[in-house]
């Protein structure tokens, strides 16, 4: 096992829920999706500038939650 077990079940734990965490703030920061009606207020416009950065947060986070498991728990052949 290449990384501690505890660590690497806490570290998944944690990441999973900065997917879950960033998948929603993209949905509601998507102006095709939940952002339409979220668009009306004043402080949308800068929500909305954020859209990218959330996407990068997802995707980093997906990557490092999948590696993370696969060093922990092993590839299920």
């Amino acid at each position: 096992m290449v990384l501690d077990a505890d660590l690497g079940v806490k570290l998944i734990f944690l990441l999973g829920l900065t997917n879950l965490i960033s998948i929603g703030l993209i949905f509601l920061s998507c102006r095709c999706l939940a952002g339409g009606f979220l668009s009306r207020h004043k402080w949308y416009p800068k929500f909305f500038n954020l859209h990218c950065y959330f996407w990068w947060i997802f995707i980093i986070s997906v990557i490092m939650h999948a590696t993370i498991a696969f060093l922990v728990f092993g590839i299920p052949l």
